[in-house]
């Protein structure tokens, strides 16, 4: 691929829809800035409609063995043969020091770091995408289905499944919405699903979260909240306009318990140490506050953190760049999270936070094997691996097996003994969570029925339960 198709092929987007509408989801300043205002907005009257009833396969068994998921997406897609399923050659940097760990062969001098953890995590090495453009993979990971399929431009996103599914579960005291973004990139929203269940975007800072102090003081701010609800509170208790306004009176409050919240604010800050301890790095960044929101217990529990820069079709061994240059700051970054998140209590007894944390990496499809292209460089391919740890997954291993390139799989290692989809990843993630992965929605615009991961209820797909110890 030359330089010029490169630019194209990343330039030439997907766009995965936030909303039935192509609205977006709301980001921090957003959000913020509709609290801040006392001014009613109709647009937002919509928000919080509940959602109708549900099929379900009552014959389902879920693993329910976490309560939190954080998941990595590794844009750009890593070389899987560099770094899950290290296949050696003549060009394998001497600099890699391979080195075994029990059954895994890992590239030791390249993440040195995570080698530490690897008691911690499964590298599944059967994954194969369905597509090799960037943002069609990206999407179709986040929505667990083809983003050009009739649903795929409404479909919300795993995380606004998992926020409506644990919001039954909210107590009065948790003011985090349920699905946080760390760093986003190319994110799909909540689709058609009410807004309430977005995501709530987050760019990390050691300052904590920006826009959660009014420009004209607390003192005025709270001066102004009460006004609006001296002229509103008739509209919004008991409304003759039923619903709605009384959801958009819980979204105003749900946004105020965010300001001037020192709580809150803890949660989205850092120390200088933690920011070195973790790789001195946006990423390292993004895994700090992904480990405070989950360790919070405010309400979260699906936070994603988008880390790209992956897409090495020239010289993926140039320094300080390439692959070198991510893997400098993944490396730190993810190791230090898994340590903290087990070394640190959960809230079962008996269980650290890692094991109620399901933690998955992985890009939208692998890279090209064997020797390098005539750019020094990787292309894209089908072929991939996906990182696992935390929520009950049983560590030390690699599951599944490919070929001495590394071009396709050997040993599928689960017993639906075929490659793994971005479906059957899906379906992990909410039987982890306890989430019905079979449910069945009857109440998507276009009345075709939206399936939390389509064809599951038939067996087509399936959560890898081998994962699992």
């Amino acid at each position: 691929m030359s330089h010029h198709d490169q630019k194209k092929c990343e330039c030439k987007k997907y766009h995965g829809r936030n909303s039935f509408w192509d609205g977006p989801g709301l980001s921090r300043r957003q959000f913020f800035k509709i609290a801040g205002t006392a001014v009613t907005g109709y647009y937002f009257l919509p928000i919080g409609r509940p959602l109708e009833i549900r099929a379900q396969t009552p014959s389902v068994s879920l693993q329910n063995t976490a309560r939190n998921c954080i998941y990595i997406h590794l844009d750009g897609a890593p070389s899987h043969v560099d770094t899950f399923d290290l296949k050696e050659g003549s060009w394998t940097p001497s600099d890699f020091a391979p080195t075994s760990f029990g059954s895994i062969r890992f590239p030791q001098g390249l993440m040195p770091n995570l080698a530490t953890q690897l008691h911690r995590i499964t590298l599944v090495r059967s994954v194969r995408a369905w597509a090799l453009i960037h943002s069609l993979g990206q999407v179709w990971k986040q929505i667990a289905r083809n983003p050009a399929a009739a649903l795929g431009k409404i479909a919300p996103n795993i995380g606004s499944v998992v926020a409506y599914e644990f919001d039954k579960h909210r107590t009065a005291g948790q003011l985090l919405p349920a699905f946080i973004s760390l760093n986003s990139a190319n994110l799909v929203g909540p689709g058609y699903f009410p807004a309430q269940y977005a995501n709530f975007d987050v760019t990390p800072s050691a300052n904590g979260l920006a826009n959660v102090t009014h420009p004209d003081g607390q003192s005025r701010f709270n001066t102004r909240w009460s006004l609006l609800h001296t002229l509103d509170n008739p509209l919004r208790e008991n409304s003759p306009l039923g619903r709605p306004p009384e959801d958009m009176d819980q979204f105003y409050t749900s946004a105020k318990g965010l300001m001037y919240n020192s709580v809150i604010n803890s949660i989205f800050s850092f120390t200088a140490a933690e920011h070195t301890q973790y790789g001195s790095s946006s990423f390292g960044d993004a895994c700090i506050t992904a480990r405070n929101v989950v360790k919070s217990n405010q309400g979260s529990h699906f936070v994603t953190l988008n880390f790209g820069g992956w897409d090495h079709h020239q010289n993926i061994y140039a320094k300080p760049n390439g692959i070198y240059g991510r893997a400098a700051q993944f490396d730190p970054g993810l190791a230090a999270l898994l340590s903290d998140l087990a070394a640190l209590p959960g809230f079962s007894n008996g269980k650290s936070l890692l094991d109620e944390t399901l933690v998955v990496a992985g890009g939208e499809f692998g890279r090209t094997v064997g020797a390098l292209n005539n750019q020094s460089g990787r292309d894209h391919f089908l072929q991939q691996s996906v990182l696992f740890a935390g929520g009950g997954v049983r560590g030390g291993v690699a599951l599944g097996s490919t070929d001495p390139q590394g071009a396709a799989t050997l040993d599928p290692g689960w017993s639906q003994g075929r490659d793994i989809k971005p479906e059957d990843i899906a379906a992990t993630i909410y039987s982890a969570l306890g989430i019905d992965y079979t449910t069945e929605l009857f109440n998507d615009p276009l009345k075709r029925g939206f399936e939390y991961v389509p064809f599951a209820k038939d067996g087509l797909y399936a959560p890898i339960n081998e994962l699992f110890a």
